[in-house]
């Protein structure tokens, strides 16, 4: 079983920051790559950065240089953050944690989600 939690979301108001966080735990048995993605209400899910197993990163062009996507490895467990500064009220959406991995070492990569944590930016 593999779990993806994030927390970090909340109220903030615009030009303000916020720190997201994601665990991912359990069955890992590798990592192709990390992101987080967000869906604002009555929109699609889109990506705002993604990081690779090598530390190559990538994001939308409405956050560059606004935000940084970052990852740490701890012990049965990855960390996935995103430093979000200026923060507009366009920002306001959920966010979402996700992994590519493999659980186990015959199993083929797979996408994984947590359940989402909300951020709202007021004007």
């Amino acid at each position: 079983q593999v779990q993806l939690v994030e927390s970090g979301g909340g109220l903030v108001q615009a030009g303000g920051s916020l720190r997201l966080s994601c665990e991912a735990s359990g069955s890992i048995y590798s990592i192709n790559a990390m992101g987080w993605y967000r869906q604002a209400p009555g929109k699609q899910r889109d990506m705002v950065a993604a990081i690779t197993s090598r530390g190559s990163t990538n994001y939308a062009d409405s956050v560059k240089g606004r935000f940084t996507i970052s990852r740490d490895n701890a012990k049965n467990t990855v960390y996935l953050y995103l430093q979000m500064h200026s923060l507009k009220p366009e920002d306001t959406a959920v966010f979402y944690c996700n992994a590519e991995l493999r659980a186990t070492m015959w199993n083929p990569a797979m996408d994984y989600w947590g359940k989402g944590t909300l951020v709202t930016v007021s004007s």
